[in-house]
């Protein structure tokens, strides 16, 4: 597709209906698991450390798009939950990496899969097979857009 500096109407109206669509439903999915002692702060960080390595306060800041202070109050707090653990850096000593425990795993994955059967069900009761085939195909089409 070429880059076309003035969007089509088309464009245009795709792009609104996208995102009135997009963020409502994000905010469905997410409830749908929210734990009621975890804010929505805390379990974003909870399922990004998920599956992976030791990773620090001012990463997750980064990729998160808080200030540092921001990080480090939520991390505590999952860290008073247990749910995760600081462990000091074997290559630097001054800093800490933050890893999910077994318990703040399995609360990730649960929270997954309550999300994943809530979105699941909604899809089977509210849209017929035809429609859940146009929305894999809609979704093909949006995955586009996550590539440069």
């Amino acid at each position: 597709m070429s880059e076309n500096p003035s969007p089509s109407p088309s464009a245009l109206q795709a792009s609104r209906e996208v995102r009135a669509v997009i963020g409502p439903l994000r905010r469905r999915i997410l409830n749908a698991a929210e734990a009621e002692d975890l804010t929505l702060g805390q379990a974003s960080v909870l399922g990004r450390l998920a599956g992976k390595g030791g990773v620090t306060a001012s990463e997750l800041a980064a990729v998160e798009g808080v200030r540092h202070q921001s990080m480090t109050a939520i991390v505590t707090s999952l860290a008073a939950m247990g749910l995760v653990e600081r462990s000091p850096d074997p290559d630097d000593g001054r800093r800490l990496l933050i890893a999910v425990t077994a318990e703040g795993q399995r609360r990730v994955e649960e929270g997954r899969q309550a999300r994943t059967e809530w979105l699941a069900g909604q899809l089977q009761d509210k849209c017929t097979e035809e429609e859940r085939r146009t929305v894999i195909a809609a979704m093909t089409l949006l995955q586009r857009l996550t590539h440069d």
